[in-house]
């Protein structure tokens, strides 16, 4: 059985932050490093419309010498991003991620967010996986020995 999105959104905290396209970058910076995360959704009225990532501040923020209290998000963020919905297998969020270089995907189902997938997210989803094989390779053989 294949792992999908919306295994992977079980095992983690539903909370999905996010932030109103006319908050401050200076805001948004604060909310992501408060909850240690990489990125925020853009919403208005419960609507996806961007994403703003650390990246986004690095590229557009600190290179063209703004102030993160007078831009929006707005400004600054990738409008209409990727997004998948909980039924997409993880390989494929895998190769969306490398071959887009996208390190986060907002999943919705139909039309509405539902939640994010990241680049953590599937690596600890893939550590585990390996971790449950090694685990039952390890009792199979155990078992074989005792025989």
């Amino acid at each position: 059985m294949k792992t999908t999105v919306g295994q992977i959104l079980g095992s983690k905290s539903a909370q999905v932050h996010s932030v109103a396209p006319g908050v401050t970058v200076f805001e948004a910076l604060a909310l992501m490093a408060t909850h240690n995360i990489g990125a925020v959704l853009v919403t208005e009225d419960d609507r996806l419309v961007g994403i703003f990532t650390e990246r986004d501040y690095a590229r557009k923020v600190v290179l063209k010498g703004l102030r993160s209290a007078d831009v929006t998000v707005r400004d600054l963020m990738t409008p209409a991003p990727y997004t998948i919905t909980a039924d997409v297998t993880l390989e494929a969020v895998m190769n969306i991620m490398t071959e887009k270089r996208f390190r986060h995907l907002p999943v919705l189902d139909d039309g509405r967010l539902i939640g994010i997938v990241t680049i953590g997210d599937v690596v600890k989803t893939v550590i585990d996986q390996q971790r449950q094989t090694i685990e039952h390779l390890s009792n199979y053989i155990a078992g074989d020995l005792a025989t």
